[in-house]
Parts: structure tokens; sequence; C-alpha cells
């Protein structure tokens, strides 16, 4: 998407700009974990690493006539020649190989970020896929950004690389100001970095077709676990005119994707002729203020029931 452009932008939120770069510590991009593992003798693990990709091979685990394997994704990108002897490769599966793969009790592939799981092979492919450990994608909607990692990297590449807005506190109040706004197309506005409670949120703010209309959206999302997610709620407000939309919800992780956030609707949407209301005057400029807030549930040990932390 392209980023639209804006004749202004106001921000009442306290700026970050002072925060210390130890609390947005010096993280890193995953590193790729090393085959090398102690739960399996190193032998077993040369036996079964691709000479192409040097990755562990699982079934399907291909060879040649002269016995040299490789894993089925390279398989493909060798042209159907084995990297060793440079003979066909044809369609011969090392079966007993492939046994010995489906017999070990292999670690998660994201042991070195933390994760201490052991699994059988097809067991261990199926918890990495929701793996907890896994890294985070940028949650920058302005491009098609593929950086990955630790929520601290991210933050700190979202400031750096994409220039983002970062800002602490809890409470926002912004005002959106777009000349000729029936000539708008699919374009996000803005990306907003917040941090509070110990944790980052991103606002988003942004236009969309919808049927025949663009509509404006405003939605919320943690840089986090969606059951850490969970753990907060945010509102956000847009009046004028005597009128008022109010939207209350709970974050959605980042671990859902922008698109899948604002194909949901999971947020406030405000229709063009209702945000053209509020912007009052000649109907001509759009000109919206969207305030809101994020608070942290606590659990009341007395009733059992959610009671809201609001930060000063």
């Amino acid at each position: 998407m392209e980023e639209m452009e804006m004749d202004s932008i106001e921000c009442v939120s306290s700026s970050m700009d002072g925060v210390d770069d130890e609390e947005i510590h010096a993280s890193h991009q995953y590193p790729k974990p090393s085959n090398n593992v102690g739960i399996v003798p190193t032998s077993v693990h040369e036996l079964l690493e691709c000479p192409v990709c040097t990755n562990s091979m699982y079934p399907p685990i291909h060879q040649c006539h002269n016995g040299h394997t490789l894993c089925s994704t390279c398989k493909t990108r060798v042209h159907n020649r084995c990297p060793t002897c440079r003979q066909e490769l044809g369609d011969i599966r090392c079966l007993a190989l492939e046994k010995v793969a489906e017999s070990l009790e292999l670690p998660c592939k994201y042991f070195s970020l933390g994760c201490p799981e052991i699994f059988p092979y097809y067991s261990k492919l199926k918890h990495e896929t929701l793996c907890n450990f896994r890294p985070y994608s940028c949650p920058y909607a302005g491009s098609e950004c593929s950086v990955t990692g630790d929520i601290p990297y991210l933050v700190t590449h979202l400031r750096d690389d994409h220039k983002v807005d970062m800002h602490t506190g809890c409470t926002f109040n912004h005002r959106y100001v777009k000349s000729n706004p029936r000539e708008v197309e699919n374009a996000t506005w803005m990306l907003t970095v917040f941090h509070c409670f110990g944790q980052y949120f991103c606002l988003h703010f942004e236009a969309f077709q919808l049927g025949m209309a663009p509509v404006y959206m405003a939605f919320l999302r943690f840089m986090g676990d969606e059951t850490d997610a969970r753990n907060y709620s945010y509102s956000l407000e847009v009046g004028g005119n005597g009128r008022k939309l109010i939207w209350e919800g709970t974050p959605r992780s980042i671990r859902d994707s922008h698109r899948k956030v604002r194909d949901s609707h999971d947020g406030l949407i405000i229709q063009r002729n209702m945000a053209l209301f509020f912007s009052g005057g000649d109907r001509k400029e759009l000109k919206l203020r969207v305030t809101g807030r994020i608070w942290k549930e606590q659990q009341n040990p007395d009733g059992g029931v959610c009671i809201p932390n609001l930060c000063s």
C-alpha cells in the first residue's frame, strides 16, 4: 500500500524521544539455531545434515544412485543433479535414514531463543508453527516489510528504519487533517507506537475502500502474543457537532497480520459521510480528532472479576 500524504498531523501524546536506548535494549534478529544439539549424538546429526543447506533432513529424504542424500527442499534447487557426485538424482528415497529421522526426539528450532520443548519429528513441526518463541513479523503496514525479530528489535527497527512516531503513556489525542477526502484510495495513514505498562502497542489509522466508498478505521495491536494481549483493553473516540462514536475492545496481537485485523473490521470504523459530518464546515476537508486510552485488566482476588488499572 502506498502511504497517504497528509496535510497535517498533530499528536498531543508525550514524546518517547528521550527513552533510554537501554530500555529498547540492544536486541537482535534471530540467530540461526545450530544443528549440533546435545540431545542427539553429533554423528547422527552429521548423518542427517543436508549437504546443500546444512539443515537437518526429515522425510522425504532423497538420494542418488551412489547413496548421497539431500533434503526434499534442496532437490528442486539442484536441478535433479547430486551436489556431491553430479549424477542424476531420480526419485530414490532413503527409507532407512527417514526411519532414523522419525525416531529421534529433537528440540524446537527456536531452542536458542528460549524454547525448552523436545518433540518427535512430526510433533515438532506442528509445535513450531505455534511456538511462542518464534519470530514476530514487522507490524508496519505501509510496505511489505520482511524483517522479523523479537519485540525490542522490532521497536528499534520501526523507530530507525520506518521513522515511526514513538510515544509514552497510555492516553492519546490525534488530529487528522486531509484535504480532498473524496480522492482517498487504499492507503495507510499512519502507525504510532505507544509504550505503557512495560509493553508496546501499535495504533493504526488508515483509509481503505469498503464497498463503493472509503471508510476510515483506527485499531490497536499489541506487540506480543495473543495470551498477553488479552490482559489489556483500549477505547477510541471520535466526534464532532455534538455527536461521537466510541469503540472499546481488546488489542489484537501482531501475530495477526495488519490486513487480517483490518479485514475483520475489529476496530473503530468511521463511514466517510459521518467523518465529513464530524469535520464540520463545508464537508470538503477531513478533520478528525481521535482520542483514546489503554488500560490493563487486573484480577480482583476477592471477587474474581477484572478491574481496570489505569495509568496516570
